[in-house]
This record gives structure tokens, sequence and C-alpha cells, in this order.
């Protein structure tokens, strides 16, 4: 079958979830035999992403320097847009597959991956998310519920295709690696996606300190938090509260790739109490590294944890479930959760993508 030229394309080299997305996609299309560039924004003088991408796959870094100090979120998008929509050339490729809003905008003609859907005030924001979502000519899902919503929102239907889990780097970790983060955080509850209103971080505040009340010794641990958007009003409120209820989370902010396995495995629950997400990829990188999962109660959530994690909705609930998490493992979910991680594979995503990129032409 003819090889395909596929460009994917991302808003930054930098580790979210899509990003994540994005690189482990082009890569097991690349293993597939597929000729795969992708193309992404440099900001900050960045010009190569959070980690090593194949060989196999091209990467075109397109410079994206700081703006000035009193550049608007909506400014920044726009100036985004433009800077990539100069650098990228569709000509040469089969499909141009764009992961993001701001790459959507800046492509022309494409496939969108909708990760989530937002709903933005700003309207730059808001301008940019609903071209992104009406233009491209074919959309894909990694869950049925936000394919649904694409749906009743818009009339369009989406190819749903979950995203895959690195699962054997998640677990099977580096024993001594673990240990030392254990040394270093004692007893912890772990989050990854930083401290954002979409992320539920005030929420998680509220339950850790209800559980930090029966548990003294557990800590909060907050990794990641890379992100394009102004959070800095959010993350003082967040502070405030903190010093109101008198916790201190640990705020590691963005950890290097090679060392996140150990800190996920080292972790006595996993917290996840995303008020909307698509899929959940974090969640599913610590099922399958066997740790207990706690989950916002949304039906996205259901459609891709179900029997594997627990659930809550409020901060008392949420508090309740991570201390079940921490005091009795439950072995069932345990062996649910790495079964649903291992099923989860980058090569069946490629292959289902090969298989809707052929669909189209």
């Amino acid at each position: 079958m003819k090889t395909m030229r596929i460009a994917l394309l991302s808003y930054s080299t930098r580790p979210r979830g899509g990003v994540v997305h994005t690189l482990a996609l082009a890569e097991a299309l690349a293993a597939a035999g597929q000729d795969v560039t992708v193309w992404s924004l440099g900001r900050g003088g960045d010009a190569t992403f959070f980690r090593p991408v194949d060989p196999a796959v091209r990467v075109r870094i397109v410079p994206f320097p700081d703006g000035p100090e009193d550049e608007t979120v909506g400014e920044r998008v726009l100036r985004s847009i433009a800077t990539l929509r100069a650098a990228f050339d569709p000509a040469p490729y089969d499909i141009v597959h764009a992961q993001d809003c701001i790459s959507a905008n800046a492509a022309g003609p494409c496939v969108r991956t909708v990760h989530h859907i937002d709903h933005f005030t700003t309207p730059e924001l808001a301008a940019c998310h609903e071209r992104a979502i009406v233009e491209p000519y074919a959309h894909v899902c990694v869950s049925r519920s936000v394919a649904d919503e694409l749906a009743r929102g818009w009339g369009l239907k989406a190819e749903v295709i979950p995203n895959g889990v690195a699962y054997e780097r998640f677990a099977t970790t580096d024993p001594a690696a673990r240990a030392a983060w254990r040394a270093r955080l004692g007893r912890y509850v772990l989050t990854v996606g930083g401290i954002e209103p979409r992320k539920g971080s005030l929420d998680l505040l509220e339950a850790y300190a209800l559980l930090r009340a029966e548990h003294p010794d557990v800590r909060l641990v907050v990794a990641g938090g890379e992100t394009l958007f102004d959070y800095r009003d959010y993350r003082a409120r967040w502070e405030t509260r903190a010093s109101e209820l008198g916790v201190e989370p640990v705020v590691l902010g963005p950890v290097p790739d090679h060392e996140l396995p150990a800190l996920v495995m080292a972790a006595g629950a996993f917290a996840f109490p995303s008020l909307k997400e698509g899929f959940g990829l974090a969640a599913m990188e610590a099922l399958a590294a066997g740790v207990p999962l706690v989950v916002r109660d949304l039906p996205v959530l259901r459609e891709v944890f179900g029997p594997a994690a627990r659930f809550g909705t409020t901060p008392q609930d949420l508090a309740d479930e991570l201390a079940l998490a921490l005091t009795h493992p439950d072995p069932a979910r345990q062996t649910a959760g790495r079964r649903l991680a291992a099923h989860h594979t980058w090569a069946t995503a490629a292959r289902l993508h090969l298989d809707f990129y052929r669909s189209l032409s």
C-alpha cells in the first residue's frame, strides 16, 4: 500500500497531553512505514521537543520568540497562528492533521483532533476555537463523549480513536528511582497537569485539606503545568486558599520526561479532578504504573476508566475516595487498570488513523 506523507501540527514543544499525543502518534505512524513530519512552534527559544523524538520522524520547529510584556493571551494566540501559518507549506503532504485550535487555524484544509471542547470568553480565543471546529474537513475525537458533544453542538461526525499509552514505560520503572522519590516526598497523592481551572486545582486543594485532617503524613504533589495561557490570577487564588487551609502542597512544575514514570509509580494515589477532559492520558499512565486512581465523576471519565478508577464529585467525595485509595488498595481495580492501560496501544491508534486517512482520499 502506498506510503502516506503526513504532517502532524502542534502548538508547543513542551509537555502537555496534546503534545505527548502528537509525538507518540507520529512515532507509531512512522513505525508503520509512513512518512511523517511534526510541525510545532518553539516558544521562548525552544529548538527541540521536551523529549527526544524517534529519528524516523522529521521535526520542524518554527521559532516563536516571546512577545512584549503587555501582550494579552488573545494577541499571543493570533501571533502564534500567524507565525505557524507563514512557515508551514501543506503542499508536500497527503494528510495535514492539526492537534489543537492554534495549529488548525494555521494549517488551512486539515483533519482536526478535538481532544476536548473548551468554552472561551476572550473574543480572539472564542473565534479561534470556533474556526478550528467548523473549518477542518474531517474530525477525530479521543473518546465517544467528546464526539457526541461535537455532534450535539455542531452537527459534526467525528471518528473516535482513543489515545495510546506508553504502557511498558510506566509499568516497569527503575526501583531505585522510585525509592528516591519516596525518600524525598514520603507518602503522597500526585496530580499531573499543573494548577489551572480546567484541572480542578482548587477542588483538589480543598479535598487535600480534608484528607490531611485524617492523614497528616500525606503530601499533595503537583507536577506539570506548562501552558500557553495565563493562569496567574487562578494560581494566586490557589496559593491564598492553601495558606487559609494551612496546607503546603509540593509544586514541582514540569518534571523531566525521564523522571516522570518513577514519580508516578512512587505515588500512593493519583488524583485527576479535571472539570473537562477528552481522555485523561496522564491518569491512564498512572493505571499502567499500578497506582490507585481517583477522578472526577464526569461522563467522559466514566467512559474511559470504568471499573479501574474511583469517582468523586465534591471535594469531600474526592477526599474520601483518596483516603480509601491510600489505606485500602483494591487489587481488582489495580488489575483492571493495568489491563485497560495495556489495551490502549499507540500501534493500534496509528493503524486506526491510517484507516481513517485512507477513507478520506
